[in-house]
């Protein structure tokens, strides 16, 4: 893996704390009534007359909510000939859906972060420093974009399942067995895929794979300048995201290495993604005829960063 960066913050969802107002206190008979604190915009004075009726004010209330709804997205840009991206650390909650822009975004859906067993911490928490993800592994598979069609080339098993020897195809035959025997030396538990074919003839599979431990991720081989894929001579880093991180707004992910076939390539261009999370290691890959287009590869790679804490 490369050299590890900080956990997105770009943009900070903050509360806004709500103002207690006291009940309107009732006057004494015969005193004069207490004038409305009008500096407080929160404290709404009686109506007046009609012709005395001043300019409505900002709906601060207003202009609060969508600031918020602001900070639970993740906002797409180009700057220059790079590209610059404005990422939202999202509430536990749920992780909003972008829709399709100009600029070449994926429609994906708004998906929720799956239940955890009871008593069970989330990745990364005080009391989880290894971030071991207790969630089933399928639910934190990044959904399909609208428009999108299954991968049917992709082998699935029950739950999203993949064996080792589909996920291995991805691979150079040379590569296979040392990688088969790492997987069987090095804790791996379990793997699940999830594949589609978007109408500009992109096709991305996302893998995840669970190790009983965030040390033994840290000894997978499968990702890098040295990765052996099907069909590519070799890897080198994706310029276009190093550009895109001397742009305003631009994200530090943590343990998100990305990768491009390095010119000249065949028919098709290969494009991967690195995610180490805890005991998950995330391999994502994206091929189409000509080039991989930049903004959905960066944005598939980050959304499912997201999903993994």
């Amino acid at each position: 893996m490369t050299e590890q960066n900080a956990s997105p913050q770009a943009v900070a969802d903050d509360a806004v704390p709500a103002r207690a107002t006291a009940p309107d206190a009732v006057p004494e008979q015969g005193a004069a009534p207490a004038a409305p604190a009008a500096a407080d915009p929160l404290v709404v004075p009686e109506a007046p007359e009609a012709s005395e009726v001043p300019a409505a004010p900002k709906n601060r209330r207003k202009l609060f909510a969508a600031l918020r709804w602001t900070a639970a997205v993740l906002v797409f840009g180009a700057v220059g000939t790079g590209v610059a991206y404005g990422v939202a650390q999202p509430e536990r909650t749920d992780v909003p859906g972008l829709s399709t822009k100009a600029d070449g975004r994926w429609a994906y859906p708004t998906v929720s972060l799956p239940t955890l067993p009871p008593g069970a911490a989330l990745p990364f928490a005080k009391d989880n420093p290894d971030g071991i993800h207790y969630a089933g592994l399928t639910e934190l598979l990044l959904p399909a974009p609208a428009g999108s069609a299954p991968d049917t080339g992709l082998k699935l098993e029950k739950d999203g399942v993949v064996s080792v020897d589909t996920f291995l195809g991805e691979y150079e035959a040379a590569a296979r067995e040392k990688m088969k025997e790492q997987f069987t030396n090095e804790g791996l538990r379990q793997i699940v895929a999830r594949g589609w074919t978007t109408p500009d003839g992109t096709r991305t599979r996302i893998y995840l794979l669970r190790f009983h431990a965030s040390g033994f991720v840290d000894t997978f081989k499968g990702c890098g300048r040295d990765m052996q894929l099907n069909g590519v001579k070799l890897m080198g880093s994706d310029l276009e995201w190093s550009k895109g991180k001397t742009g305003q707004s631009a994200p530090s992910l943590n343990f998100v290495t990305l990768f491009a076939e390095s010119k000249p390539v065949g028919d098709e261009q290969v494009k991967a993604g690195c995610v180490q999370s805890g005991d998950i290691q995330a391999v994502i890959l994206q091929t189409r005829k000509g080039e991989v287009a930049t903004v959905p590869f960066h944005q598939t790679v980050i959304l499912q960063h997201q999903l993994l804490g």
